[in-house]
């Protein structure tokens, strides 16, 4: 009944550009350290070449170094640097009702090619079924938001948001449609990922005070990409 995020498929590419290659989806991703990039696995699955388009409009190839299916983690690199490091939460465990911000390219296409923000809270400390490697969240996501920074209201990385409920299938079952269920990958799993694959995050200070949500966008903004899968 968990739906993973299908990936957004895009506007075909303009004329001339990549004309060996087809744009057939996406998602987002955000910066870990020095020329790396994490996202989700089903993201970059089975993409013949992967392109990370930065928030200057610059775009840069990634390549996949490392991938993770159960996890459902990927880690990109670029030639170049991407944007600055996220830090991530290195103090304090998650809390129901924590306030969260999502921070990606939902609906690719469809909506604003820039970023959108979302706001939420933290609903429950696994995900369906009891997957304890997820939380719950309320914040809304869509298709395209898959890959992309959980944030808390520090700017910190708590999680990688992954997937929603699946609203439909509930709702046959139900008769009643599902709101604001969704789940990110918690991030000791992405830690862990990382210290795997020999890649050291930044841990983010404990003592730092909440922010607005609007103050938690623009430490996600420089950092957070919008990837296009090649075929």
């Amino acid at each position: 009944m968990q739906a993973e995020l299908p990936r957004d498929k895009p506007p075909p590419l303009a004329p001339g550009e990549r004309a060996a290659r087809r744009a057939v989806s996406s998602g987002t991703g955000f910066v870990v350290a020095a020329r790396r990039i994490m996202t989700n696995h089903h993201v970059i699955d089975g993409c013949a070449e992967v392109a990370a388009r930065l928030p200057d409009g610059r775009e840069l190839p990634a390549r996949v170094l490392a991938s993770d299916a159960t996890r459902d983690l990927a880690l990109l690199s670029t030639e170049a640097e991407a944007g600055p490091v996220l830090l991530f939460r290195s103090a304090g465990a998650y809390r129901r009702g924590e306030g969260v911000v999502t921070y990606g390219f939902p609906l690719a296409g469809l909506l604003s090619s820039g970023p959108t923000l979302t706001t939420g809270e933290v609903s429950a400390l696994a995900g369906l079924a009891d997957n304890q490697r997820h939380i719950q969240i309320s914040a809304p996501v869509q298709p395209g938001n898959s890959g992309g920074p959980l944030l808390d209201m520090r700017g910190q990385v708590i999680g990688v948001v992954v997937s929603k409920l699946n609203a439909g299938q509930i709702a046959r079952q139900t008769g009643d449609i599902p709101q604001n269920v969704n789940f990110a990958v918690k991030h000791t799993e992405a830690l862990e990922f990382l210290r795997e694959q020999n890649v050291a995050a930044t841990p983010g200070p404990a003592n730092d005070a909440p922010r607005a949500a609007d103050a938690v966008g623009e430490v996600a903004h420089p950092s957070t990409l919008f990837l296009r899968c090649l075929k």
